[in-house]
């Protein structure tokens, strides 16, 4: 089992930076693909970015791309997500989610993962 503990939201303003951070336990997490998740009041939830675990360049929703960076730190046994350039679209609770069924065609779907965090709100005014 994977616990996973999302943490750092808040609210800020538009134009502002928050970072996210994903710390995992019960089991290392560096064989499995990390992904950052969101979903706002009345929406579905989207896929914002995934960390594979062969170290390969981060993917990204296209939504984010340019503002959004995803890191992992394998000696921490955590995830982040720094996000910059918010925008009120953003607001969104964001969760960390682990897995290891997922390939780069099937990454962005949120049913290839196996753990989540409880998620962390953060909410962008204008």
């Amino acid at each position: 089992q994977v616990q996973l503990v999302d943490s750092g939201g808040g609210s800020v303003q538009a134009g502002g930076s928050l970072r996210l951070s994903c710390a995992a336990s019960g089991r290392t997490v560096s064989s499995y693909t990390m992904g950052w998740f969101r979903q706002a009041p009345g929406k579905e939830r989207e896929f914002v970015a995934a960390l594979t675990w062969s170290g390969e360049m981060p993917y990204y929703a296209d939504s984010v791309k340019g503002r959004f960076t995803a890191s992992r730190d394998n000696a921490k046994n955590a995830v982040y997500l720094q996000m910059n350039s918010l925008k009120p679209e953003d607001t969104a609770a964001y969760h960390c989610a682990a897995g290891r069924r997922t390939s780069p065609s099937s990454l962005r779907l949120s049913a290839m993962y196996d753990y989540w965090g409880q998620g962390t709100q953060v909410t962008v005014s204008s």
